[in-house]
Formats: C-alpha cells, structure tokens, sequence
C-alpha cells in the first residue's frame, strides 16, 4: 500500500484534455509530485492525521514530535497507546479531544475492529470512509485524506476543503466561494482522477 494506485502520467494527461482550466494549470505548476510514505502503518499514519487537525503544520509537527517520543524508539504503536491516560497525552500538547481520540483509535486497532490494508484493497473509497469514521476524532475529510495520501487513491475530491474550494473558485473564475455541493458539481468532469486535480487546487492557494 506504499505506491499510488494510478499512472501519474496518465492521469494528468486526462486532466489536461478533460478540461482546458486544468491544463493551464498544470502547466503553470509543473509535476505532479504527491507522494506516498513507504511502509504503510495503520495506526501512526491515522495517529498523526488526528494530531494534526487544525494545525499550522509547524505545531502540529512538534506536538506529534513529542507523541512520537512517549513510544519506544519513538515508534508509535497501538498495544502502547490504548494503555496511555488521556493525561500522558495531553502533556505532549495533544488538546482533550484529541488524546480521546488516539486512545479510541488504538482500542480499534488492537480490537482489530478496523479494515486492513490488504482488506481496503478490495473496498471502494466510500466504505472506507465509513469504516474510519467509526473512530472518535475521524470524519470524512481526514478519511479522504487517509485515502489520497496513504492509500493513493485516485479519485478523491474533498469537497469540505476550504483549499481546494479556494482554488476551485480562482481556477473556474466563480464569484463567490463554492459549497461542497458546487465542488463535486464544477469538478465532476475531472473523475476518475480528481485526487490529482485536488493537489492541483491546493497548489493555487499554497504557491
């Protein structure tokens, strides 16, 4: 589960010929770089999608930093955090909300109440993103992040995203701020590799 599930190659040129605002896009961009760590591991990449939530990621950073240390080799792992107070936690920096949500996460891991990798392979994204939601803290934009940048799913639009909305808007020249709604409607013709056009998006509001 380390690579993306689709030709880099390929899915940029659809875009390219789906959709002349993309193409000028890409070419003001360049290469498509998303990246997928190697080594897939359930609990760490869930854990640090939960610490860091709502954070610059310069504080979210040290705080999964300090997290990371609570473990031996400052590896992560779920039999170690379901022991853990939600005290122990919250001493690192992690807010209430989200000690209660790793510690629900471990119990799920350890209770193997979660789908595996080699299960998710077999399921589409929306019963994954039902599947995580099931954890305290998990709702559906961290799911979709979970399957873009861990899973490499290739067609993943997370709508809710104010980036991606920001860039939906500048891109297709809309005058107001598209919902969600608006998004998945403007975006649809981008399928099946609107994970692609996403990093794109954002691109425009991070560049």
């Amino acid at each position: 589960m380390s690579r993306l599930r689709y030709n880099r190659r390929k899915a940029v040129a659809h875009l390219k010929d789906s959709c002349e605002q993309m193409r000028g896009l890409i070419r003001e961009k360049g290469v498509f770089d998303l990246r997928i760590e190697p080594g897939y591991d359930q609990f760490v990449a869930l854990a640090s999608s939960i610490a860091y939530q709502q954070l610059s990621g310069k504080a979210a950073a040290t705080i999964y930093g300090r997290f990371e240390a609570l473990f031996e080799n400052n590896k992560p792992v779920a039999s170690a955090a379901v022991h853990m107070s939600v005290e122990k936690l919250r001493s690192v920096g992690l807010s209430n909300n989200k000690a209660l949500s790793i510690i629900d996460l471990a119990e799920h891991v350890c209770a193997n109440s979660l789908p595996t990798a080699r299960k998710m392979a077999s399921m589409d994204d929306d019963e994954i993103i039902e599947s995580l939601c099931r954890v305290r803290g998990i709702g559906p934009w961290t799911a979709q992040m979970h399957l873009m940048f861990c899973l490499g799913r290739p067609d993943v639009m997370p709508a809710t995203d104010l980036g991606v909305q920001k860039g939906v808007q500048a891109i297709y020249s809309l005058p107001e701020l598209p919902k969600p709604e608006q998004v998945l409607v403007v975006t649809e013709h981008l399928s099946p590799y609107r994970t692609v056009a996403s990093w794109y998006f954002w691109r425009v509001v991070d560049d």
